[in-house]
């Protein structure tokens, strides 16, 4: 054990690590719950007992629904040297699938969590003993495996992605950096986040859990999710407030009349992010919206404003490095070069544009043309609320790949749409089958798995 440290971020040069750190990180409030704050003693004292609980050797799946109970029960994971797994999804058959190949794992859980599980560890009632606090905070390792996130499965199965404290520590201060310049906050200034994203998902993860370990920021307990629920979230935390969110949940607050608490910043992240809607979403808010680009392999890399910025800007130390079939991206937070999908053009400026993912492009009669622009021209259309194009699995005999779609549009017909989105896209990329349905398989990120979208349009063809 180790005192609490007073100074500002880890020191990256060190061996050993508080598991808190930051401004004035002996006293500071950590998270906002049940409408009072929860300052850094009673914090360890919640993260001691929860330990307590926990098995002497193993791997933790963190089932936690409130935000503070995740953030506790990590932490608990973590002062007894056991490392998070993060499943690609909260559901019964992505967790037996992870258990299936990691072994010593086990479950913790609040009440509020998936049930169907016999060993489920149960996190205790927090906050019941604020007159016992406690004043030392864990150690950890820097070179120590801290989670191990699993890819969302958008383009096939989730993969597994080793995350140590050291490419955390120094990631968050990327993020904590760009964040603040952006917004023009000094480093010392307390910062208090409402997110609408699962802690569970490695942006959740970067945003409301490891930005307050490790800055001064706080985070509210909840997970809200409908306008109404967003604005009281906000209203019960003190300014400067952040909100960060993905452009699904963004999409859905602008369509309900509801008064938000003055912002300093809102964050989004999770799929693309069109300018049109984030300068209906600065002018809604009266702040600026900062677009986050990254992935689970590497955590956030770049930042812009998407209502003034086509360009994306690198964090500090991040270098790219283009390739036929996708980009190598170097950085500090990286134990070695990560190659991503993404197809990256570099600007003069040392920032970049996002031209697609390798397997986001098409090639037809000797005509190219990419997923995602066909899905911005397809959401673009009159009456249209969702939508997603992708490309099936191929026929047995010819391995073609049919273009479909899904689509959320209650007063437009399938032929319509297809009829519009002629006039807009040659002929050989027309989405053939394209299905309107109620709702797209969004998982709770906002994100759109593969298997989900394969199985929707089966349904609708059915």
């Amino acid at each position: 054990m180790s005192a609490i440290l007073n100074s500002g971020m880890v020191d990256v040069g060190m061996r050993i690590w508080p598991l808190l750190s930051g401004p004035d990180a002996g006293d500071r409030i950590v998270s906002w719950r049940d409408g009072r704050a929860v300052c850094v003693p009673e914090f360890l004292a919640d993260v001691e007992r929860i330990a307590q609980r926990l098995p002497a050797h193993g791997r933790a799946i963190n089932l936690c629904e409130g935000r503070y109970a995740f953030l506790a029960g990590f932490c608990a994971a973590a002062s007894r040297g056991h490392c998070t797994l993060l499943p690609s999804a909260r559901t019964l058959q992505a967790i037996t699938d992870v258990r299936a190949n990691w072994s010593d794992t086990y479950l913790l859980g609040d009440d509020g969590c998936l049930a169907g599980f016999a060993d489920l560890i149960r996190i205790p009632t927090l906050g019941e003993h604020v007159d016992m606090p406690v004043s030392v905070v864990p150690e950890l390792d820097r070179d120590a495996i801290a989670a191990i996130g699993f890819t969302s499965g958008s383009t096939g199965q989730p993969k597994p992605n080793t995350k140590s404290w050291r490419n955390f520590a120094v990631g968050s201060a990327l993020n904590n950096t760009a964040i603040r310049a952006s917004i023009g906050v000094t480093e010392n200034s307390l910062l208090h986040i409402v997110a609408t994203v699962p802690s569970q998902h490695m942006y959740g993860m970067e945003m409301a859990v490891l930005l307050p370990l490790f800055g001064a920021y706080s985070v509210h307990s909840s997970r809200p999710f409908f306008a109404a629920d967003i604005a009281a979230a906000l209203a019960e935390v003190p300014e400067p407030r952040i909100l960060v969110s993905t452009p699904v949940h963004l999409r859905n607050l602008l369509a309900e009349p509801v008064s938000l608490p003055p912002l300093a910043a809102i964050i989004c992240a999770t799929a693309p992010l069109g300018a049109e809607l984030a300068t209906h979403i600065e002018a809604r808010c009266s702040a600026p919206l900062i677009e986050l680009f990254g992935s689970t392999e590497t955590c956030v890399i770049a930042h812009r404003r998407t209502a003034r910025e086509a360009d994306w800007r690198l964090h500090a130390g991040v270098c790219l490095q283009p390739q036929p079939d996708g980009t190598l991206v170097h950085a500090e937070h990286l134990g070695q070069a990560v190659v991503l999908q993404d197809l990256l053009e570099t600007t003069a400026q040392g920032g970049f544009r996002l031209c697609g993912r390798n397997t986001d492009l098409l090639e037809i009669a000797g005509k190219r043309a990419s997923l995602a622009d066909l899905t911005r021209r397809l959401q673009g259309l009159d009456g249209v609320l969702d939508a997603v194009v992708f490309q099936l699995d191929g026929c047995a005999t010819t391995d073609v790949k049919r273009i479909a779609a899904l689509v959320v549009a209650p007063a437009r017909t399938e032929r319509d749409l297809l009829a519009e989105l002629r006039q807009a896209v040659d002929p050989v990329f027309l989405p053939r089958p394209l299905r309107l349905v109620g709702a797209l398989p969004r998982n709770e990120a906002g994100k759109l798995p593969r298997e989900a979208l394969l199985a929707a349009i089966g349904k609708a063809n059915a």
